[in-house]
Formats: C-alpha cells, sequence, structure tokens
C-alpha cells in the first residue's frame, strides 16, 4: 500500500521525477553524462548562492557531513549541538579522530551567535560544525548572525548542514561567507534520497590540501580534479542525476521568489492550524523552521494511535517526534512540492480522526 509522505524526509516524490529517474543509463565517462552535468550545474549553483564549485556525491548527506570533518580540520573542529542532528555531528567527529567539542544548547533552541564568538575566540578550533535547521526539533538558527561571528576567524573553515532548509528558502553561500555548504536531495529537492550536494569555497579546497588522512571517497581535491571535468570521482547515482535535472526544470519554472513564498505559505497555514487546536510550536516561533514546522505535544494526543488510523484511512504519514522527543512531539513536513491545498488536505484528514486521539 502507498501512502503519502509529510515526514520530515524522504518526503513525497512527484511521479514526473519518478519517470526522470526511467531515463536510460549512460556512460559515467561518456560525453552524455558530462552534458548532463552541464545541463543541471549552473542551475543548482543558482540555488546555492555560490559561483564556486558544486560536487555531487552518491551518498547521504552524512557522508559528505563526515568527509567534511576529514577535508578541513587538522586542529580541532568546533560542533554546535542543538538537537539530535547536530548532536551526532560531534559523535561523528570523534569517530574521525578529530579532537572535537561541543557548543551545547537544549534541543528546541538556536545557535547562539555571542556563545559562539566567545567559544571561537579562544583560539581552539580550526573548523566548526552547524545545523541551519536543525530537523529533530523544527529549529532554524540565524545563520546570517552566525556566519558574522565566524567571519571574523580567518583560520576557521565553516561546514553548514542545509539539508532540511535547502531550496525552501534563499542560503546565499558566497554572501554569507559559507565555506562548505552541504544538503541532500530527499527534502525539500523531493527526489529519493541517495545523492548529496556540497558548495566548497577555495579556502576550504586550500585548507583540503595540508590535510591527511582525508581518504578517497570524499576528498575534496578528488572531486575538484573530476567536475573540471564534469564527472565525479566514482561512479555517480546518474538516475537521481535525471531526477535532479527534471526537479531543476520544476524550480526554475516555478521561480526561485514563487518557491520561497510557496514553502512560507504552506509552514503558515499548517502552524495557524496547529495553533487553533491550542498546540504549541516546540522551538519559539521567530526560530521555528520554514519547511517543516515541529509542535509540544501539550494536549497529549496519542499520536501512535492517530498516525496508524491516518495511515490506514487516509493513507498519509506524518511523524511522531523524534529521538528522546518521540511521543513529546510531532512534526509535519510543507517542504517540496507540496502547495496550500495539499496542506489543508492533510490536515482536514487530521481533523477527522483526531476528537478520538486527544488526552482524556
Amino acid at each position: 500500500m502507498s501512502y503519502k509522505l509529510f515526514i520530515p524526509g524522504p518526503i513525497e516524490v512527484s511521479e514526473k521525477t519518478y519517470k526522470a529517474m526511467s531515463a536510460h543509463i549512460v556512460g559515467h565517462r561518456s560525453k552524455d553524462f558530462t552534458n548532463l552535468v552541464d545541463d543541471v550545474m549552473p542551475r543548482l549553483k543558482q540555488l546555492f548562492y555560490t559561483e564556486g564549485d558544486v560536487y555531487l556525491s552518491t551518498s547521504s548527506s552524512w557522508g559528505i557531513m563526515e568527509g567534511a570533518i576529514r577535508n578541513v580540520c587538522n586542529k580541532a573542529v568546533l560542533n554546535c549541538c542543538n538537537g539530535s542532528f547536530s548532536d551526532k555531528w560531534y559523535d561523528v567527529s570523534k569517530r574521525c579522530g578529530k579532537e572535537a567539542a561541543e557548543l551545547k544548547f537544549d534541543w528546541g533552541k538556536p545557535v547562539d551567535p555571542e556563545a559562539l564568538d566567545k567559544e571561537l575566540s579562544t583560539g581552539k578550533y580550526d573548523a566548526v560544525t552547524i545545523i541551519h535547521n536543525e530537523t529533530s526539533t523544527g529549529t532554524m538558527s540565524d545563520i546570517s548572525a552566525l556566519m558574522s561571528v565566524i567571519r571574523k576567524y580567518p583560520e576557521v573553515i565553516s561546514i553548514v548542514d542545509t539539508v532540511s532548509s535547502f531550496s525552501a528558502l534563499p542560503i546565499k553561500k558566497d554572501e554569507l561567507g559559507i565555506d562548505v555548504m552541504v544538503t541532500g536531495c530527499q527534502k525539500a529537492l523531493a527526489i529519493p534520497p541517495g545523492l548529496s550536494f556540497l558548495a566548497v569555497s577555495q579556502r576550504a579546497l586550500e585548507r583540503a590540501e595540508s590535510v591527511s588522512g582525508r581518504g578517497y571517497y570524499f576528498d575534496f581535491l578528488e572531486f575538484k580534479k573530476n567536475m573540471e571535468k564534469s564527472m565525479t570521482p566514482s561512479t555517480p547515482v546518474i538516475s537521481l542525476i535525471y531526477a535532479l535535472q527534471s526537479k531543476l526544470d520544476d524550480i526554475f519554472s516555478e521561480g526561485l521568489e514563487n518557491r520561497y513564498a510557496r514553502h512560507l505559505e504552506n509552514n503558515r497555514i499548517v502552524r495557524q492550524w496547529a495553533y487553533g487546536h491550542g498546540f504549541k510550536l516546540f522551538p519559539e516561533e521567530k526560530y521555528g523552521s520554514v519547511s517543516l514546522n515541529c509542535f509540544q505535544n501539550n494536549l497529549n494526543v496519542d499520536l501512535p494511535g492517530l498516525l496508524a488510523e491516518l495511515k490506514q484511512k487516509c493513507h498519509m504519514v506524518f511523524d511522531g517526534g523524534y529521538g528522546k522527543l518521540k511521543g513529546k512531539t510531532f512534526r509535519i513536513s510543507n517542504m517540496g512540492d507540496e502547495t496550500p491545498d495539499t496542506m489543508r488536505e492533510l490536515l482536514d484528514n487530521i481533523d477527522g480522526i483526531l476528537p478520538n486521539y486527544l488526552g482524556k
């Protein structure tokens, strides 16, 4: 049985995108492949707001997030932790054998620029990781304010995860001064999982030249050498690059500003629905994500029961909370191809069964 995904990722994939994936596979060292890369790359750079290098990686985003640590950290990395995935980045840094430290904030709180400034001023670090939109809590940190701090420390290479915010709102890599900007295909881009992207600054490439133990698969210098020929270091997931080509057609046909406005409207509709029922947003409202909403389960809804009936009767799914917040929060995605009409359809379906699962 198929059902529609309103979870924070992977998200619903259109029939048009699936059809694009059925294109005949070509050799990844052929002119047909380089033509494909040359077609997608200018528009992909537009979405990154960069004139620098963008690389394609056949991996989940965690592959290139780990790879970035291995490429740019010589001395020590500061991991800004305010949720499950940013906490995990600290663990990944240690597993890479790097000197690592946590800058910790409560789940649902944004990364604080003043705290970041204070820690970087110690001079201990040459790399820092930030998750722009912490998916586990629906919390979006002020990346502009954070990058203003990081730019004060020219020896610190910034690595920013935009996995669940990329293309849902503008994140202007070059203007912000982000060194390594990472994202994946399975969230707002609405492509099946397995393809990730990273935009890399010249500073980060120069740092990589001085770092040993970069490995091969995620080596920035290998990415650069191959992308100069419109290729990838290893055999890529060609079908997903066809899907990317189709999705870029959709995005630029709609227009970036229209796309951003649609995501905001989708998000507003869900938020107002929840407020109307008495639910509370988990983060402070001004730090709430625009690609999903994470609400407190302050009405003691039987989330497993509600989710099971919604899936069975309406063939739709949202998320019942992540990690230590499971059951205490719920998350509804509004990203990708969703529209105000599709969001209202989901909410109407929830309304039809919600009274049966409210806490007594």
